[in-house]
């Protein structure tokens, strides 16, 4: 035994810890040997012996013996594979001591390191091994670093970021990229990428690539770019792995464990959020201006602030602190009145929110109801803002949904529309974006807000609330809005159902298809848990898609140990390397001397020697002589190369001279013609010069055809492909135009055979399209249009992501060059042998290989039971054949159809259609070979025809449609006849499906397997329903058109029985209807030498469409065939030229007019109905070759058809004017084309159209010009100048046929055109109407200020034209001009002034006077006419006062108002006499004029006094001016013109516009003026007067302006009258015979007025008489009496409802205090009136309910028991006491005191008046003992005696005003009312004191003063000395008696007799009270009873005056 074996056999009898401390290193490391068998036998993580080797290995592994050190990590790494998490106690120090010895170590040890830091992961110590990495990366050695890294690496990739948290990782890159080293950048760069695979690019993006310098950045970004998320981990932690066990071993036991899919867990989402450290922003925010900035006043110092703070929070991540006051503050600015400063405070609340997420909840929810009122805001940078806010606040968590209901609430009952739709849209997104846990706790809440917004009256609203509903249901089911859904009508049922499937139908993510991919990497990445090699490895720079490398860098990174040999590599890469390239083409290096020693002896010696030379003309001769040497040789192959390597070195491509440069390039063409091997070698010597040269004008020709050659030589295909990569990179635009330009040619000389298409298409796009500069753009798209000429159509399906610009301009090119087909045969021969296959199709064009997208997931999907997994599958697979742009190959799609053959029969209709969708656009994808891969797929796809859904059949009409264009019928008929003849499908199902066939018969020619389609039709054709009758009959007879009628009954032999009946009745009636035709063909056709028969020739003269289809077709090159169907066509045209061209005979204009009835735009012509109507009608009115002439697509076709038109009419124009409206719609159709050719024509067409209208003496109508004059507006701004012109002309012309006023109106419609051009032709058009019109062809419309509008756009054409137009109106209007325009800012006033001067000045120097001047001399000089017939008209006045010529009576009109004639300006009354007295309608206009001037000049200078005499005659002249209504407009309806109603509606709108003139006007005349106006406002005939539309317009205006300023009191009270029964009331209507005009629509338009008047009713009460409204509502509810009242409100009646609805406004806005305007009604008589039962009734609903004062029948009411009844007692009896204080109203008072007691027996009155003196207390005593014994003795309040004053000492309270100063008050003083009241009296205070304060003065015309028609007082005061027994006589006796003598008060004072009461008089005036207006004011505070009692008191009476008529 050896020394070492007896010390090691000694050692091992020693203790663990001394072994390894043994200075021997054979005995350390027969220790670690020992150490590693030891730990591989423990099965059991919980051993003692592993607690007693784990400190055992900090030092073994800091062994300073390299084989020692090695077997300690063997012994660590077995230790590690044994132990348990808890041995993550050691792993701090070993992964220290691993660290400082270890990483320097040789590669096996640098590999255990490596692993032995991957176990302290899996035992979760990763916190250790990070702690050991930021040691490991700071090492001075780079060989230490690259392991570290590289260990990263290996812990990332094996275990995800999950369990390596990647922000600790983050921090140690950037010094890593900064490294000196480049092993060690090249593995941080590797890290890097790893890690974008887990947290995703972006987040490595925005955290790192900032702090890299900017050659790494560009080098890391395109690795970065090529990278797939979505990794997943290979390698499980030990926690992770036990849990796989236990789930292992209980599937064991119940078989059923989980599948592969499942078992793996995806990857965890990192939140770049959770990466970056936070950032503290209130230290700097403190030093900064901020809180001095936002209290400024300037708002850019308080922008400039919170820019501040939003610059600061803008960072990834804030630090929490305290943000209250900044919250507090943004929501100040939020609402500030600068919008800068409240966008930029909202955008700081987003990015707080951003970076503070859940820390800012207080503040969100603080500021969260002031941003949601913020979205009311219009202005699209703070939308912008607010939605991006309030986003980020819920995408942060800082609010949560369910904690912002009642913020949510709020919102979504804003007042503004705006408000409500942002805050259900916001909603709507956070719950899509919200998980289903947090949804369902939501839906209870939520769902109740959205389904009160579906009622929303804002179609905005509805559709947001629905979105959010949607939303639900998309995210947790429809089962949450079962219920809901139940109370929803139909129509919105179905609009949800339809937006849940919209919303479910979004774009689905290809997630699925990319974690498939990922695990197929991973999994080919790591086999066998194997270690990742080198983060390094990543940089590869033939990297697979995956983003793990199959092939590790060489270049960079430490190689580890146990690497495969190279050899391996290479020779598994061979046979790949010999299929991919079987030729070499890259050449290699080849010196000067080896090619002149090869070639010395082709060529002398001086050849060279001179291609050297510096002397260009020795350079040129050597070239010279090279040529002529080359074309000398006859074997020129083994050459080829080498003068190619001398021609690109001498004179090579950089060559100065001109000749010497052409000369070579001719030389290397000359030698790729000669050789007849040209190698590709030689062209990429070649390619890079000459494509250098292409760019050159001088050597251009000579490289293209070198280009062109060489294609000739190797195939266009890798020249091409050359070329791409070249050219991709190249920086001189003229290479690549001439480059582009040059591929252009060369597929018009090659084809598309061996062209790479897709590479083509994808080089163009990219490089081409996406050029900056014009000549490549242009080249390209020139190139685009010579390829679709080969590939077709299809080529759009790869252009669709093309800018819409391009787009417009290819599809120019395109159709310049149509398709011909890739058959052609190419100009250019290809001599190689080896060029590859086509590379697409038939067409050329690539298909993709879909089979590796149709995933295992996706197919599973498409059959899961979930609706929305299906429907994901489906969106998966429609977007997969969208990115193959629709050309996809059959391969692998065996089991796609079968899937989709499933999705045929689902429940889930919506699915069905998208399945039959999916099969369109596969079939379209696919080509023709989709039958044979499609299982028979078809058959499935018809028996959805038998869905009772139309929209089901519909698409599957549509998938047809798809099918049949690739396959033909022919080839589906084995699938259609079945389902023709399937019982199972519906009658709807086979209709349709009979329809399709019968339109694809024709299309398919005469093929002789049609005919199997009789035997179906035959079944159809006994058919119970009447429409698959009809649609099997339809088939049959396109059958017989295409194949005649002999061969179709030959193929229904086999019918029998009814079937073989119904098809010869078909048979008969064809034959019969052919016979004649048989006969005239037979004739035409020659008898000898044509093959054609005689059906062919029927058919083609039936249908021209359809010859070539039957023997012609198949005849095709017989010159004898040709023949026939030449004469057919004669014979067909001849045929038609003898029928008549227009079939008028069911021509009903006026009901086509009727039908479309609203007015039509120039977009309507685009929509899709609108064809198919227009074709209807002309099948109808035309013959049948100007019907296909006209419906033809072909523009050639339609312009021969408007030839036939043309032709017609001069000698049919009647018949054209018959047809007018189809015409011009027909022709709106050729206005929404693009066919400029067309487009001309119609317009010529349209210019012959007018002549001959013209001279029919004929007029468009509204509803044709409506169709005609929108299209000729719009296509006045064409681009075309010529076609601008032409319709210039054309709108002019048609002035003459039309009103040129009303195609004003169409001009200034035209100002709205969001065309520019079109805007500056009808300002154009406006001044050239204006110029020949004048001013007054404007009328009412706002063209000159929307005009002047445009002097301040941009556009320098419109403005241009704009201020031209205002000139022309300056000439006329003069100053004037500013009324017209409207408010203009300052800029347009300056521009336009400027302007106006400089137009001035210019007539001035022509002579043409000052602008206005023609106007003003006309309005003196119709002055002067007025003024010389004044003298006539003053005679004629007396003669004419017994009546007028127009039957209106001047008596009635000049008696009351004589005295204000003698008062009032001459002009004025001369006025209104020539009014009165005008025998024409000129006269009429002329006074009119003269009113006009009037009222203008007073209105303009209030201050002159004119207005208050012209308000005396504002009466006379109202009532002048309605009579005149009737008249103008009566004579309009006979024909007349309707100037003279303008200037009366004009009038009276003047006058109205003054309040003053309004207020002026009485009760009476009102009252006419509105029953005559609203009479004619319903007057269907208006509509047929000249310019009806604007009257009807001028007297809606002229209503608004009556209600908002007549007297409101005189309007309330006439529309309640006119509410009336027509049967009671004496209503002064227009008659029509013997009928009054009085119908529901007439109450209508009463109603609407009483609304607008009562809406406004709260700011306009004091402007009212409440007594008369109550008055006139108490006769209109008398009127109609109960019972009808009861019936009305069972019928809804409106009348009575306004009527109510204005009660319960007056209610409202007076509550108790209403009681005290009922002077008027009267309260007393039995039963009561019924006025105060609704009055009850309203104040109950208010809650102001109370004992009133009048009712009898409350004796058993119950005393008040809380404390609002006992204030309401002290405020009645406060009201009491008052009245009972004054003389007047003393036994009103002691009355309801009486009844008070009665009421309330347990009240004690008393107390109330403690400080009243001891005499008023005996007077209130003996006063209710009065009441007591009246009541006994069964006297009622009307007989009660009125009672004895009471003393003069009143209740003695503490007020301003006392009792006894209130009796003996001045006017204008009140007496205790609440402020705006007229009656109530505040209540008692608490200290039982009255509270007494002046009334405020109201505006009503309740309390007029009672004097007589002299002024003075009809009664003496009390205290006067007069006639006291007369006064006493009226205080006397009982109420009744006083009420009858102010009644005889009233009527001595007007010297009439009769009871107070509202009466019309049978022609429209009321009798009313008016009272002088000196003393208005003084009695407004005083209301009801009392303010009439007070009115007799101060000796007022009452004037009354009654218009005689």
């Amino acid at each position: 035994m050896s020394e070492d074996e007896k010390l090691l056999k000694e050692a091992k009898k020693m203790a663990w810890e001394d072994r390894l401390a043994h200075k021997n290193w054979k005995v350390r490391n027969d220790a670690n040997i020992d150490i590693a068998a030891v730990c591989d036998g423990i099965m059991d993580p919980k051993d003692p012996r592993l607690r007693e080797f784990g400190p055992l290995f900090k030092k073994a592994v800091a062994d300073s013996n390299a084989p020692c050190q090695e077997k300690a990590l063997d012994a660590l790494i077995a230790y590690l594979r044994a132990a348990d998490t808890d041995a993550g106690r050691y792993g701090k120090e070993i992964c220290d001591s691993i660290v400082a010895k270890c990483m320097t170590g040789r590669p096996k040890t640098l590999e255990k390191s490596q692993a032995v830091f991957l176990l302290w992961v899996e035992l979760e110590a990763t916190d250790a091994f990070l702690d050991a990495m930021e040691k490991a990366v700071k090492a001075k050695l780079a060989k230490a670093v690259v392991p570290a890294v590289d260990a990263m690496y290996q812990a990332v990739s094996q275990f995800g970021t999950k369990v390596v948290p990647p922000k600790r990782i983050m921090k140690m890159l950037p010094e890593l990229f900064d490294h000196p080293d480049a092993n060690v950048r090249a593995c941080a760069k590797g890290l890097t990428i790893e890690l974008c695979r887990w947290i995703g690019k972006d987040a490595v993006k925005n955290l790192l690539f900032d702090k890299m310098r900017d050659t790494m950045k560009k080098e890391l970004e395109i690795e970065v770019d090529n990278v797939v998320p979505g990794a997943k981990p290979t390698r499980k932690i030990r926690s992770e792995q036990a849990l796989e066990c236990e789930e292992t071993a209980v599937a064991s036991v119940t078989t059923a464990g989980p599948s592969d899919d499942a078992a793996a867990p995806g990857s965890t989402d990192i939140d770049e959020y959770d990466l970056v450290d936070p950032v503290d922003i209130l230290t700097p925010l403190g030093k900064s201006s901020f809180w001095d900035g936002v209290k400024a006043t300037k708002w850019s110092e308080r922008r400039d602030a919170v820019a501040e703070l939003t610059k600061l929070a803008s960072v990834k991540k804030i630090a929490n602190g305290d943000f209250s006051e900044i919250s507090r503050i943004l929501k100040k600015l939020v609402t500030d009145v600068n919008i800068a400063v409240a966008v930029e405070a909202v955008q700081a609340i987003g990015n707080l929110a951003n970076g503070l997420r859940k820390d800012f909840t207080s503040g969100s929810k603080l500021l969260l109801p002031v941003l949601l009122d913020k979205l009311k805001e219009k202005k699209q940078v703070m939308v912008d803002a607010l939605t991006t806010t309030l986003n980020a606040m819920h995408k942060g968590g800082c609010i949560a949904l369910l904690d912002v209901i009642e913020d949510v609430k709020l919102a979504a009952k804003n007042k503004v529309p705006l408000v409500r739709s942002s805050c259900l849209t916001w909603v709507a997104t956070c719950i899509e974006t919200s998980n289903k846990p947090t949804v369902l706790k939501l839906h209870k809440e939520y769902v109740p807000i959205l389904m009160e917004c579906l009622n929303d009256s804002s179609p905005e609203v509805r559709d947001a609330a629905f979105l959010a509903l949607a939303a639900f249901a998309k995210v947790v089911g429809m089962k949450v809005l079962e219920r809901p859904l139940e109370k929803l009508d139909e129509v919105r049922k179905k609009k949800l159902i339809e937006i849940i499937g919209v919303e479910s139908t979004a774009p689905a993510t290809a997630a699925p298809v990319f974690s498939r991919a990922q695990a197929d990497a991973n999994g080919s990445a790591v086999e066998n848990g194997g270690v990742k090699r080198s983060a390094a490895s990543l940089l590869s720079g033939k990297r697979a898609v995956s983003a793990i490398p199959k092939k590790s860098n060489t270049g960079g990174g430490s190689k580890p140990a146990g690497s495969s040999k190279p050899g391996a590599g290479k020779k598994s890469e061979a046979p790949k390397a010999q299929a991919e390239a079987p030729e070499d083409v890259e050449p290699g290096e080849m010196s000067l001397e080896d090619i002149e020693t090869r070639l010395g002896a082709l060529f002398e010696p001086d050849v060279i020697a001179n291609l050297k030379s510096a002397n260009w003309k020795e350079r040129l001769e050597a070239i010279t002589s090279l040529k002529g040497t080359v074309e000398e040789l006859k074997t020129l192959d083994q050459y080829a190369e080498l003068l190619i390597r001398l021609l690109c070195i001498l004179p090579g491509w950089n060559e100065k001279n001109i000749q010497v440069q052409q000369k070579a390039i001719e030389a290397v063409i000359l030698i790729a013609q000669n050789a007849t091997r040209f190698s590709k070698k030689c062209v990429v010597l070649c390619l890079t010069g000459v494509v250098e040269k292409v760019g050159d004008i001088k050597t251009r020709i000579q490289a293209t055809k070198c280009l062109t050659t060489f294609c000739e030589a190797v195939g266009p295909k890798f020249v091409l492909e050359r070329l791409f990569k070249i050219m991709k990179d190249h920086k001189n635009p003229k290479v690549l135009a001439e480059g582009l330009s040059w591929m252009a040619t060369a597929l018009d000389d090659f084809g598309i055979g061996h062209v790479p298409l897709k590479d083509l298409i994808s080089f163009c796009k990219d490089t081409g399209l996406g050029s900056s500069a014009a000549p490549v753009r242009t080249a390209t798209i020139k190139l685009f249009g010579v390829l679709h000429k080969f590939v077709g159509p299809d080529l759009k399906g790869f252009l669709t992501d093309v800018k819409p610009q391009l787009q417009t301009m290819i599809d120019a090119e395109i159709e310049k060059n149509p398709y011909e087909g890739p058959a052609s045969a190419p100009k250019r021969a290809i001599r190689a042998v080896d060029v590859g296959a086509p590379s697409g199709g038939t067409d050329g064009l690539p298909r993709e290989d879909i089979s590796g997208k149709l995933t295992a997931t996706l197919l599973k999907n498409m059959s899961s039971p979930d609706w929305k997994l299906r429907q994901e599958a489906l969106e998966s697979l429609n977007g997969i054949i969208e990115e193959a742009n629709k050309r996809i190959q059959p391969t692998g799609t065996g089991e796609l159809f079968m899937s989709l053959k499933a999705r045929l029969n689902d429940s889930n209709k919506n699915l069905v259609m998208m399945t039959l969708a999916t099969l369109g656009l596969i079939a379209t994808a696919m080509g023709q070979v989709v039958e044979k891969h499609s299982k028979g797929i078809l058959a499935d796809a018809l028996k959805c025809l038998g869905d009772n859904k139309k929209v089901v059949r519909e698409a599957v009409i549509k998938m047809l449609d798809s099918w049949v264009l690739l396959l033909q019928l022919d080839k589906m008929l084995p699938y259609v006849i079945p389902a023709l003849v399937e019982a199972k499908i519906a009658a709807e199902g086979r209709k349709d499906l009979f329809e399709w066939v019968a339109r694809n018969v024709a299309k398919q020619g005469d093929q002789p397997v049609l005919l199997q389609l009789v035997k179906p039709i035959s079944m159809g054709l006994q058919d119970k329903f009447v429409d698959m009758r009809k649609s099997a009959e339809a088939c049959l007879l396109e059958l017989i058109r295409v194949f005649d009628v002999e061969p179709v009954m030959k193929a229904s032999k086999g019918v029998q029985g009814s079937a073989l009946a119904a098809l010869q009745a078909v048979f008969d009636h064809q034959r019969s209807s052919s016979a004649s035709e048989d006969s005239f063909t037979m004739s035409t056709t020659p008898k000898a030498g044509s093959k054609a028969s005689t059906s062919e020739v029927r058919a083609s003269s039936r249908n021209p469409s359809t010859i070539g289809r039957g023997a012609a077709a198949r005849q095709s090159g017989s010159k004898n065939t040709k023949t026939s169907a030449v004469l057919a066509a004669e014979a067909y045209d001849s045929q038609m030229q003898g029928q008549a061209l227009f079939n008028l005979k069911d021509s009903h204009k006026a009901e086509r007019e009727r039908l479309n009835s609203r007015k039509y735009k120039f977009d309507d012509a685009a929509r899709r109905e609108q064809p198919h109507d227009i074709e209807v009608d002309i099948v109808k009115f035309f013959r049948e070759d100007l019907q296909k002439k006209l419906l033809s697509p072909d523009f050639k076709k339609q312009i021969d058809g408007l030839d036939l038109l043309q032709k017609a009419i001069p000698n049919q124009t009647k018949e054209i004017i018959e047809i007018l409206d189809v015409i011009f719609r027909w022709s709106s159709i050729r206005f929404a084309e693009s066919n400029t050719t067309c487009l001309l024509k119609v317009i010529d067409f349209l210019f012959d159209l007018v002549e001959g209208l013209k001279g029919e003496a004929y007029m468009f109508s509204e509803f044709e010009a409506s169709i005609l004059f929108p299209c000729l507006v719009e296509k006045s701004g064409h681009n075309i100048e010529k076609v601008r012109e032409k319709v210039r002309e054309l709108i002019r012309l048609l002035c003459s046929i039309y009103p040129a006023p009303k195609v004003f109106g169409f001009m200034t419609d035209g100002l709205k055109s969001k065309n520019n051009r079109t805007r500056i032709e009808c300002v154009e058009n406006i001044e050239f109407m204006i110029e020949q019109c004048g001013i007054e062809i404007v009328g009412l419309t706002k063209a000159l200020q929307s005009i002047a509008a445009f002097t301040v756009e941009r556009d320098g054409d419109i403005r241009k034209a704009s201020l031209a137009a205002l000139a022309t109106a300056y000439k006329i209007l003069g100053e004037d001009i500013w009324r017209f325009v409207g408010k203009i800012s300052g800029a347009q006033k300056g521009v336009m002034d400027e302007k106006f001067k400089w137009t001035a000045r210019e007539m001035e120097k022509r002579g043409e006077g000052k602008p206005g001047g023609a106007r003003a001399e006309e309005a003196r000089a119709l002055e002067a006419r007025a003024d010389e017939g004044r003298a006539s008209v003053k005679r004629s006045a007396v003669d004419t006062s017994s009546g007028s010529s127009n039957g209106h009576s001047e008596a009635g009109i000049e008696g009351p108002h004589g005295s204000l004639r003698q008062s009032s300006p001459l002009d004025w009354n001369e006025a209104l006499d020539i009014i009165n007295n005008a025998t024409s309608s000129e006269q009429v206009v002329d006074g009119l004029k003269l009113v006009c001037h009037e009222l203008a000049k007073a209105a303009g200078d209030p201050d002159s006094g004119a207005l208050d005499e012209l308000a005396n005659d504002a009466d006379l002249l109202v009532t002048t001016l309605f009579v005149k209504v009737t008249t103008t407009f009566n004579l309009g309806l006979a024909g007349a013109s309707s100037r003279s109603c303008k200037y009366v509606l004009n009038t009276l709108m003047q006058t109205f516009q003054v309040k003053k003139l309004a207020r002026a006007v009485k009760e009476g005349t009102l009252h006419s003026l509105i029953t005559e106006l609203l009479v004619w406002l319903l007057d269907e005939r208006v509509l047929l007067m000249d310019d009806g539309s604007q009257l009807l317009k001028a007297m809606n205006v002229l209503m608004l302006k009556i209600l908002e300023n007549a007297d409101r009191t005189s309007a309330f009270i006439v529309l309640i009258y006119l509410l009336r029964p027509v049967g009671s009331s004496k209503f002064a209507g227009r008659q029509q015979g013997t009928t009054v005009v009085r119908n529901q629509k007439f109450l209508d338009l009463v109603v609407k007025c009483l609304i607008k008047l009562t809406k406004v009713l709260g700011s306009t009460l004091l402007e009212v008489d409440l007594d008369r409204i109550l008055q006139s509502i108490h006769e209109y509810f008398e009127e109609l009496g109960m019972a009808e009242i009861r019936k009305r409100a069972g019928a809804d009646d409106k009348p009575l409802r306004m009527v109510k609805t204005l009660l319960h406004e007056l209610v409202k806005l007076r509550g108790t205090a209403i009681k005290g305007h009922l002077s008027l009604v009267p309260i007393d008589l039995e039963p009561q009136p019924i006025i105060l039962a609704y009055i009850d009734l309203n104040l109950q609903t208010l809650g102001t309910v109370g004992q009133t004062q009048w009712s009898a029948a409350n004796n058993g009411g119950s005393s008040p028991s809380n404390h609002s009844a006992e204030a309401q007692l002290k405020q009645e009896l406060a009201a009491v006491f008052k009245k009972i204080g004054d003389k007047q109203t003393c036994t009103i008072g002691l009355y309801e005191l009486y009844r008070i007691t009665q009421l309330y027996p347990q009240v004690d009155i008393f107390s109330q008046l403690q400080n009243a003196s001891e005499a008023f207390r005996t007077y209130i005593s003996d006063g209710i003992a009065q009441m007591e014994r009246n009541a006994a003795a069964g006297r009622t309040f009307g007989s009660i005696p009125v009672a004895t004053p009471p003393p003069v000492t009143s209740p003695s309270v503490s007020h301003t005003k006392s009792a006894a100063s209130f009796q003996n008050r001045g006017r204008g003083q009140g007496f205790g009312v609440e402020s705006g009241s007229s009656h109530t009296l505040h209540a008692y205070e608490d200290n039982n004191r009255s509270a007494y304060t002046e009334a405020k003065p109201t505006e009503s015309t309740e309390a007029f003063p009672l004097k007589s028609s002299a002024g003075h007082n009809v009664m003496p005061t009390a205290q006067g000395s007069g006639d006291s027994k007369y006064h006493n006589q009226a205080m006397g006796g009982t109420l009744d008696a006083i009420r009858e003598r102010m009644k005889s008060i009233q009527a001595g004072a007007t010297g009439t007799t009769g009871p107070h009461s509202t009466n019309f008089s049978t022609n429209g005036t009321k009798s009313h009270s008016r009272s002088s207006s000196t003393d208005m004011g003084e009695d407004r505070a005083l209301s009801g009873l009392q303010a009439r009692m007070e009115r007799l008191k101060t000796g007022g009476g009452l004037e009354y005056e009654i218009a005689q008529r």
